[in-house]
């Protein structure tokens, strides 16, 4: 019987299961340092993340211009610490992808202001 280890596992496989929830307190540090990047609702994160694991530059470069992959701007970044808003985190180095937990009608956060 093969032993299913996670080098075994495809990219996306690994990704997924990398990926965790995280309140934002504990990214803030990252947040200071530049490394996140926050990925739009409409976007698989684990999609996104593994374009960037595979050096998908053109993808990367059109999720960028369309605005669904962009660093944490400051705004996001006060609203999402004033109510340590839990988000949905992928390490992809040198950077952590973050994306807001959403419901049919959009994001969390935005429902709950």
């Amino acid at each position: 019987m093969e032993t299913l280890t996670t080098e075994s596992l495809d990219l996306k496989t690994r990704l997924n299961l990398e990926t965790a929830q995280i309140e934002w307190q504990a990214l803030q540090r990252f947040f200071a340092a530049g490394q996140l990047l926050w990925v739009a609702p409409s976007e698989d994160l684990v999609a996104v993340g593994a374009s960037i694991a595979e050096d998908q530059v053109e993808k990367i470069k059109s999720l960028q211009n369309s605005e669904k992959l962009l660093p944490v701007d400051d705004a996001t970044a006060l609203r999402w610490a004033g109510s340590n808003t839990s988000l949905w985190a992928l390490v992809v180095k040198p950077f952590i992808l973050v994306q807001e937990p959403t419901t049919p009608d959009g994001p969390l956060s935005e429902l709950s202001n």
